[in-house]
């Protein structure tokens, strides 16, 4: 069903569709942090990410949208996101964001997660505490969806989160977070921050991708000449963390990861739940 002219509102039955899709999104993300090892290319972390998919015999929703040449985006240290994996070897105590998703019967999963290369063990203080930060700002936007009555809640509560407990971090505002569902991205925008508008009413069988970023220094940006890879323009290290989420009329759900959102949402006192089918 499509809300309005075009915001897409999925049945129980859908729902269900697109957790399949969101599940094998995570188990793509997973193989890639694992394969994403000290000596490593990053066009070896993405193959291992392709391995999944083809695998599940299912399809990736990245690999040739608009011309992007891999499975997942990868972007390391001030790459803030759509990094094109290569011959980039990996160093222990790299930064790295992975950016993925598959399509199962028609629906998209769409997820990002930020690691340090070697384990936490190897990295700065400074970039495990970004990586931290900017994971508690996904859920606290998540939290704002189950919660909240208008789209815009979600970038007010990732906003005045950022803005209270990391005020040294940047908040990236050119890229938002997006629908989901039938195509990767859809209506309605997503943003990371507050605005003036108070955007679309939250409604059951919305699908959202949430996901902000943040930077350890300043938030204005640069595309490289590949016209693709996004980074920080003070070369400040950069973080990127994403779930698809669904909204219902027994809660949330999340799509993307493993347990549904549980141990995410439960500081807010959320539990997430799956739709009822009937």
């Amino acid at each position: 069903m499509i809300f309005g002219p075009r915001i897409e509102l999925k049945s129980p039955e859908q729902l269900v569709s697109m957790r399949r899709a969101g599940l094998l999104t995570s188990a793509v993300l997973q193989a890639a942090r694992a394969a994403a090892v000290p000596g490593a290319t990053t066009a070896e972390v993405d193959a291992a990410a392709e391995a999944v998919i083809t695998e599940a015999g299912a399809q990736s929703n990245f690999k040739g949208y608009q011309g992007f040449p891999a499975v997942v985006c990868i972007s390391v240290n001030e790459e803030i996101v759509h990094g094109i994996p290569g011959d980039r070897v990996l160093e222990s105590g790299d930064l790295v964001s992975i950016d993925g998703g598959a399509i199962i019967d028609g629906f998209h999963g769409d997820s990002a997660l930020t690691m340090i290369v070697g384990g936490d063990g190897a990295g700065s203080g400074a970039d495990i505490a970004l990586s931290r930060a900017t994971e508690k700002a996904m859920w606290v936007g998540i939290a704002a969806f189950a919660a909240g009555n208008k789209v815009s809640d979600i970038g007010d509560a990732i906003d005045d989160h950022v803005s209270g407990e990391a005020p040294d971090l940047g908040l990236i505002e050119e890229f938002t977070g997006h629908g989901i569902g039938t195509a990767m991205h859809m209506p309605p925008e997503v943003l990371n921050y507050r605005a003036r508008s108070n955007g679309p009413k939250i409604r059951s069988g919305m699908c959202l991708a949430i996901e902000p970023m943040l930077t350890a220094g300043s938030s204005e940006t640069t595309t490289l000449a590949d016209d693709w890879t996004v980074v920080t323009d003070d070369g400040s290290h950069a973080s990127h963390w994403e779930h698809s989420v669904a909204k219902h009329d027994g809660g949330v759900w999340v799509l993307t990861a493993e347990d549904g959102g549980a141990a995410g949402l439960a500081p807010f006192g959320i539990t997430p739940v799956p739709p009822a089918v009937v």
